[in-house]
Parts: C-alpha cells; structure tokens; sequence
C-alpha cells in the first residue's frame, strides 16, 4: 500500500536484503530447507544485509524509502535509518495472519510458528528502547495502519 501511494517501499525479506545464516561458521544457506527440521532455528539465523541497506540508503537520498521487516541482527543496521516504526500484533492476529498469508510460508510450520510467537512479545519492548514509534497494526484496519504509519513519518520529519 506504501508502494501505491507512490512511496519506495521495499520488503527486506523479499526484495533480497536478508537471508539465512549458518550461525557457527556465518555461511550463507542458499536453499534453506521447508519445512524446516526441529531445532534448524536454533543453529541457523535470518539476517540482513549490511551492505544492501547501505545501497538503498544511497539510492534514496532525496525520498523517503520504508524497508519493511525484521531480522535477527537489526542494530547492525539500526544507525543506517532516520526513523523506526514498529508495527505491534497480538498473539491472535500473528497467528491468524501467518496462517493465512499467501506471500511467504514462514510461520505456517510449527516450529516457525513456535519461534514467531516467541519473538512477537519481544519486539515492541526492542523497539521503544531504541526510540521506535509503536503503531497498533491489530485492531485497525491496513489502509489506517498506513495513514498512521506516514503521519509518524511527517511528525517525525517536523510536519514536513
């Protein structure tokens, strides 16, 4: 929806700015199993891409670029954005969503969907310790959580 109201708006999971990481030797998992085996979570790591941020970031100079997504390793890119906004769910919704969306598989598989559920409550705390706006993405509608998402971005720009 960013994208339709003319916006750079980039998925960091599918427009190739992370991917999986092999934590005991950092190798890159090019074809990750699916499902994943129980415990392949536990070795094995989402990450992004430094220098793929640092590329966008360079691109962009004179727009606003929304990276949407998360990954395991976010504070070594954290000093690469102007502005964070965290959108927060409840256990409901994530679930609701992960089963439904047609877009990526990951969270449909029950260890997935363990590691999901685990992470969620995590995030909004992650997020306000580094200063994030925190928008209610459960109970509104998209076309609201996006009108709330851009007037962050205008507050935060100075009403700009």
């Amino acid at each position: 929806m960013l994208r339709e109201r003319g916006h750079i708006a980039l998925d960091a999971d599918e427009d190739g700015f992370s991917h999986w990481i092999d934590r005991a030797n950092g190798d890159i998992v090019r074809d990750p199993p699916y499902p994943v085996p129980r415990g392949w979570l536990d070795r094995y790591g989402w990450v992004i891409v430094r220098e793929r941020v640092e590329a966008l970031v360079e691109e962009s100079r004179s727009r606003i670029a929304f990276l949407c997504g998360s990954a395991e390793n976010e504070a070594d890119v954290r000093d690469l954005f102007d502005f964070i906004v965290c959108l927060v769910i409840d256990e409901h919704t994530l679930r609701h969503r992960l089963a439904t969306r047609t877009t990526n598989p990951f969270g449909q598989h029950p260890e997935e969907l363990a590691a999901a559920l685990k992470w969620n409550p995590r995030m909004r705390e992650i997020y306000e310790s580094h200063g994030a706006t925190i928008i209610d993405a459960a109970s509104k509608p998209v076309t609201e959580v996006v009108d709330s998402v851009l007037d962050a971005v205008r507050e935060l720009r100075g009403g700009a």
